[in-house]
């Protein structure tokens, strides 16, 4: 941070008054009679100070380093045996003098030096803080590239601007805007700072815009005539980084050209809180100039140790007096630290300035700190927590958690709309809350309460306008030979006329602002322009936007801003084709192979299914082999005419039968419809079937000239350039195509569906398009990089979509009816594949398993109780166990046996278990000398039977 109160009129004299006076107020002058007598026997180890004393960082920071010096000479814990005595040298915001001042504080033997609170003068000094080992500890110095390996004795103990700018570049993301103009002072501390912000911007696709820079100088004049010519620029987001006793010139500046009202943004870097922190009072006149400001502040954490000091401080203090106190108990525990490990503090003579001393200049004071090195690193490595929180650095030696309050100035005070760290980015909670988290910069994450903008509003400004400085748009507009429906010259006012045309002005009519412009015809008007050329001119910024029939590509969106497309596109093949006979075999069109395939799997199945389910139930479905062979084949095919003969009886065949009918007539309906679609569409034929057949083939091809595809069939399909014709009209289309690859014409014309539409609008079926798009894109109207009105055009087409208004232009423009289009692309759209059924036949085949596992269930029951019954019976009637027969002959038994049962009708088996019920029953009442049922009527049940 820099801090300029600055005068001409600096006086030895009232700089040696204010010395000596400060030198009272610290203890410390030599005559002083005061001294302690705890003090006397204490070693004084002296620490520089360098920093502008009436500036709004000197004014808080200068009490907050006395207070440390005090808090530090009065703690026993810390320095045991010795105390710091700071010398100070006022810099009067001055490089020469602050350079001078430096000089003289190295000529006083000190170990380390705190300050100073300006870049420039921090960039100076610096080199001779090297030269002598002192480390240098800045609690002002923002600027980023002193972090930089040049300056290894610098220590910065604030945070650098580096994250500022990060933290003001995710802000003007979060909000929505895409460039930004640049306010700051032209010195070190502003223009690197802006450069950091530049990096940043750039990093987010946003940019600045223009840079405003004066003179630390400046008057009030200058200032005016800066932003005046910045408010001749389309962005309205203003980025200030000034110096804070200065700043508020610039906002007083702005409110008079009425600049702080509805639609501006202005962000202000730590300055403006560093500056109003610093006072006792805010005047309502200094109040009204930032209403609706943004500015960041430093974040520090509230503890017990803060409190405590605000309540030891009488006067206001802002964020740097907190650094200022913590740069001293930093540097005094490394001190503890250097002096606890035995280290002595000792200087030495510069040879090179020995050596060098030809001029009446005395720089043989100027000594080397022989133990700076090591008090560096100690300072680098030490870790405490202060004022400002964990004061700590990392390897870059930077602060470690950098954070800011992003704060909204309105009505009489400020309020916070949230905070910004380097850990997770913008949020409404404080840092150290998100520290225990894992990071999250997304967007989604990103969160800020609502503020309230110059003018009192809460609804957020688009950020810029079109420029009023009287230059309109230059539109660049294909000068079309060919297709001159979508745009080409015209003699009117405009310039230019077609389709494409009468989109963007019914787009632009939409927006809430005017936007003048001025159409540009490209090309010479003997051919069509290269479009690639079009689009790398607007890139270059020989153009605002490109208005006309640019097809959105890749490569194309990757150096300009595209709209959304407002008409769809693609490539297909336009070819020659005659009509062709109808096929001997164009029933079977209507289903693939694969459906045919699976129908007739199907068929079977299901007759198989149902003849096992009532074979032993229905007499229709028993007899010879092969009688049961066809009627399954019968059966099966006769339900896809519903003709079947054979009557189901068990319900699991019935279930089974009344699925596949269902099935069967869905199969029926949808082959049906296919066909009819089939037979009744003209069909033409061509040898050339698609891009897949033309590219196989070695005949020439021809394309529109200027268009993509002649690039896109080279680099994308590998088609050999040699290949590729360049038609530059419609009548060369014709003349092409009749001549064929035979008679030096082509076999096929590549080109996007729009102009296919419009050419076989002319013919009379002899061409058509073959196969399929296979590019899918759109035409879009291009605009220079992060070029705000992409987006609102965007919209206004979105809008004109949605009216109808698009159709109605296209319907103007382009409404020939289309005599011809490609039949084997309807015909294929016909075919009826197995993905359209396979859920009937899914569930078809769940039933058939399902029903078939019930039925074997129940007949493996009855077997089971068959084999039990009847291996009791023939224990019962031979006692004697006879020879034990073979496992294998067991085997084929019981698999003979088994079928022998399966192939039982089922009232057979139900008599055979009643049979076996009775006899069981009389051998057992012949055992307990019962008498037994009368044998007539037995013998009349199983005749009966």
């Amino acid at each position: 941070m820099e801090s300029c109160f600055c005068t001409r009129r600096v006086l030895v004299f009232l700089i040696s008054c204010l010395w000596v006076g400060m030198e009272v107020i610290i203890g410390q002058t030599e005559n002083s009679s005061v001294v302690l007598v705890s003090e006397e026997k204490k070693r004084v180890i002296d620490i520089g100070a360098l920093y502008t004393v009436n500036s709004a960082i000197g004014r808080s920071a200068g009490p907050a380093l006395v207070a440390a010096i005090d808090d530090v000479n009065s703690d026993t814990t810390i320095l045991k045996g010795s105390m710091l005595n700071l010398v100070l040298q006022d810099t009067n915001c001055s490089g020469f003098l602050g350079t001078v001042e430096a000089m003289q504080l190295l000529e006083k033997k000190i170990v380390a030096a705190i300050g100073p609170q300006s870049s420039g003068i921090a960039h100076v000094i610096s080199h001779f803080m090297n030269e002598l080992h002192v480390p240098l500890l800045s609690f002002g110095a923002t600027d980023p590239t002193l972090s930089s390996l040049q300056y290894p004795y610098f220590l910065r103990t604030t945070i650098s601007d580096y994250f500022q700018m990060n933290a003001i570049a995710d802000l003007v993301v979060y909000f929505g805007w895409k460039e930004v103009v640049a306010v700051f002072v032209d010195n070190d501390y502003g223009r690197n700072g802006i450069s950091a912000l530049g990096d940043a911007l750039v990093k987010k696709r946003a940019r600045i815009s223009y840079k405003a820079a004066f003179s630390p100088t400046a008057s009030i004049t200058d200032l005016d005539n800066l932003l005046v010519k910045a408010n001749l620029l389309e962005s309205r987001v203003f980025v200030v980084h000034v110096n804070p006793d200065s700043g508020l010139n610039i906002f007083a500046v702005a409110k008079r050209l009425g600049m702080m009202g509805s639609g501006y943004v202005w962000i202000a870097t730590d300055w403006l809180p560093c500056f109003l922190d610093s006072l006792d009072t805010i005047d309502s006149s200094k109040n009204d100039l930032i209403q609706g400001v943004v500015s960041l502040r430093h974040y520090t954490r509230e503890s017990d140790l803060k409190t405590s000091f605000k309540n030891k401080e009488s006067s206001k203090f802002n964020s740097y007096a907190l650094y200022a106190y913590d740069s001293v108990w930093l540097l005094a525990k490394a001190l503890d630290t250097f002096l606890i490990s035995g280290e002595n503090i000792s200087f030495s003579d510069d040879p090179k300035l020995q050596e060098n001393n030809n001029t009446t200049l005395d720089f043989t004071s100027l000594r080397i700190f022989d133990q700076g090195e090591k008090l560096l690193n100690i300072l680098t490595a030490t870790n405490f927590t202060g004022l400002t929180g964990e004061v700590r650095f990392d390897s870059d030696k930077n602060l470690i958690n950098p954070a800011f309050d992003i704060l909204n100035y309105g009505g009489s005070g400020s309020r916070r709309l949230g905070y910004w760290s380097n850990y997770s980015g913008l949020s409404i909670v404080p840092p150290e809350s998100l520290y225990a988290m894992p990071p999250n910069n997304s967007i989604t994450s990103q969160h800020l309460y609502s503020a309230i903008w110059p003018g009192e509003t809460t609804v957020k400004p688009r950020g810029w306008v079109f420029p009023n400085n009287g230059k309109p748009l230059k539109i660049a507009v294909p000068y079309r030979i060919s297709y001159p429906e979508f745009v080409t010259k015209d003699k009117g006012p405009m310039g230019a006329k077609g389709y494409c045309i009468d989109v963007f002005e019914a787009a632009v009519a939409l927006l809430a602002y005017p936007v003048p412009h001025q159409y540009i015809l490209y090309g010479d008007g003997l051919r069509n322009p290269s479009y690639n050329d079009l689009v790398n001119d607007v890139a270059q910024n020989k153009y605002d936007a490109s208005v006309g029939d640019v097809t959105i590509t890749t490569n194309r969106t990757r150096i300009v801003d595209f709209t959304q497309p407002y008409m769809e596109s693609g490539l297909v093949v336009v070819a020659p084709v005659k009509q062709s006979k109808s096929s001997p075999w164009a029933f079977l069109m209507p289903f693939t192979w694969q459906m045919w395939g699976v129908t007739g799997i199907f068929f079977l199945l299901v007759g198989a299914v149902v003849w096992i389910l009532e074979h032993r139930t229905n007499t229709e479905f028993r007899g010879s082999p092969r009688q049961q062979l066809i009627t399954i084949f019968w059966f099966s095919f006769s339900t896809m005419f519903f003709s079947h003969r054979e009557n189901t009886v068990s319900t699991l065949g019935r279930s089974v039968l009344i699925l596949w009918l269902f099935v069967v007539l869905i199969i029926n309906s949808s082959y049906t419809a296919s066909l009819t679609s089939i037979l009744t569409v003209q069909q033409l034929s061509s040898r050339i079937q698609g891009i897949d057949t033309l590219i196989s083939s070695s005949d020439p091809i021809g394309i529109q000239d200027g268009s993509f595809a002649y690039r896109y069939l080279i680099n994308e399909l590998n088609v050999a350039e040699s290949r590729l014709r360049i038609l530059k009209s419609q009548d060369e289309y014709l003349q092409a195509l009749e001549q064929g690859p035979s008679g030096g014409g082509v076999a096929a014309i590549v080109d996007e569906l729009p102009y296919v539409e419009l050419f076989l609008a002319s013919t009379k079926c002899s061409y058509s398009t073959v196969g399929r798009e296979f590019t899918k894109t759109g035409w879009g109207f291009a605009f220079q990089r992060d070029s705000p009105l992409s987006i609102d055009l965007s919209t206004a087409i979105l809008q004109l979509s949605e009216n109808g208004e698009l159709q109605r232009i296209h319907d103007k423009w382009l409404s020939h009816e289309i005599g011809c289009s490609s039949q084997t692309t309807a015909i294929e759209d016909s075919r009826l594949s197995l993905k359209s059924f396979w859920g009937l036949f899914l569930i078809c085949a769940i039933v058939c398993f399902v029903s078939l596992t019930v039925f074997f269930c129940r007949v493996f029951f009855q077997y089971t109780r068959y084999s039990a019954e009847d291996d009791s019976h023939h224990n019962i009637e031979q006692p004697e166990e006879p020879a034990r027969p073979s496992r294998r002959n067991l085997r084929v038994t019981s698999f003979k046996d088994l079928m022998d049962f399966v192939d039982k009708k089922e009232v057979e088996i139900k008599e055979m278990f009643r049979r076996k019920t009775e006899d069981s029953s009389r051998r057992h009442l012949e055992r307990s000398g019962t008498d037994l049922p009368s044998p007539k009527k037995k013998s009349w049940t199983i005749n009966s039977a």
